[in-house]
């Protein structure tokens, strides 16, 4: 998971905020961009105590005597607040680049929160663990060499330690942190970190990615946080690029790509920018995680030219994968029936972002 929020995204929604450009006059913030922000020092320095009197939201906002909202912690999604009850607080720490938290909530179990943004929750992790997962490796035969951007609390490996034909995982996070909250806190999703395959390296991805060798994977997994700050290199051209020059032929990659009901315009950009470098197929898929902003997950997946690959049916299910329904715990949320289901687009997002796919078809055939 990488954390971490410099500057902005630069994109076509706003909201009623307003900024300066840098010479007197006024823009307008995008709304899923809008930083954390509040009317004084003091309570900017709180913007992480998000646990209040027993609860604790992902965004919260107060009126002043001027009626003025306030922002915390909000940079995706304003005017949300998602909240859980606190039953304690296990941990509470800042790392080199993030602030982190862990606490047993009454109904989730427990929960890993960074920079107030919950990245998983004991009772939930299953669905989105297992479909970033699986999606990509399901999809092709016999997956042997994988690699992992962010996903330091272990649960991506975790998954991909079922598939008994990977012969090696390489996992780039940038925060040891992470990775040693999860061992302590989280040791059913940790587990992952024990499997002699999984390689672990403490280092920028996009740094490891420009080292990496000419078709060195089978498949990469970009488990990374939301595309804010210096995550926001991580949805950009170049980093697809180089995704693309580490994946061998036929390859695959999958990709975070936020929420359908919020982030429309960053899945129509991400698609647009995959569909420029990666030559195979691109696809978007989806699933529900009750505890993300609007409920739901998007993964994009996509594919290098060379073996047609069809993400839509499963040429390696993972149900008959010798071992890999019992391995460490079964299999909770994710099936071939599941994998094939997650590619069906509700008729709002197929308006938003056919006519990108199809303009783009007709200039391939051009």
């Amino acid at each position: 998971m990488e954390g971490g929020a410099g500057r902005g995204l630069e994109c076509p929604k706003t909201m009623d905020g307003k900024a300066s450009n840098g010479n007197g006059s006024k823009k307008a913030i995008p709304s899923c961009c809008l930083k954390a922000r509040s009317s004084t020092p003091e309570l900017e320095a709180k913007c992480h105590s998000t646990v209040v009197s027993g609860w604790f939201s992902e965004s919260k906002s107060h009126s002043d005597k001027d009626t003025k909202m306030v922002y915390f912690n909000n940079p995706m999604w304003p005017g949300e607040a998602h909240s859980l009850r606190v039953e304690n607080i296990l941990f509470k720490g800042k790392s080199e680049f993030q602030e982190i938290l862990v606490f047993e909530s009454s109904v989730y179990g427990k929960v890993l929160v960074l920079d107030g943004i919950v990245q998983l929750t004991e009772k939930d992790e299953c669905a989105y663990q297992e479909m970033i997962a699986h999606l990509p490796l399901c999809s092709i035969p016999s997956p042997k060499t994988v690699l992992v951007v962010g996903g330091g609390d272990g649960g991506v490996l975790r998954e991909i330690c079922r598939h008994s034909s990977v012969e090696h995982i390489d996992i780039c996070e940038i925060d040891k942190m992470v990775v040693d909250v999860s061992k302590e806190f989280f040791p059913e999703l940790a587990v992952g970190f024990d499997d002699p395959r999984v390689h672990l390296h403490i280092d920028d991805a996009i740094k490891f990615l420009q080292l990496a060798s000419k078709g060195k994977y089978d498949a990469i997994i970009v488990d990374s946080s939301d595309p804010v700050g210096p995550a926001q290199e991580l949805v950009e051209k170049p980093f697809f690029e180089t995704i693309a020059k580490a994946l061998r032929p036929g390859g695959v990659v999958c990709n975070m790509a936020e929420s359908m009901w919020l982030h429309t315009h960053l899945i129509e950009d991400m698609i647009s920018i995959c569909r420029e470098t990666f030559k195979g197929s691109v696809h978007y898929a989806w699933a529900s995680v009750p505890t993300y902003p609007s409920g739901v997950i998007g993964f994009l997946i996509c594919s290098t030219e060379g073996p047609c690959v069809d993400f839509k049916k499963p040429v390696n299910p993972i149900e008959k994968v010798e071992g890999a329904v019992k391995h460490k715990r079964e299999l909770r949320f994710y099936n071939s029936e599941m994998h094939s289901a997650a590619f069906a687009l509700p008729s709002f997002l197929k308006r938003e972002v056919s006519f990108l796919r199809d303009s783009l078809t007709l200039a391939q055939v051009s």
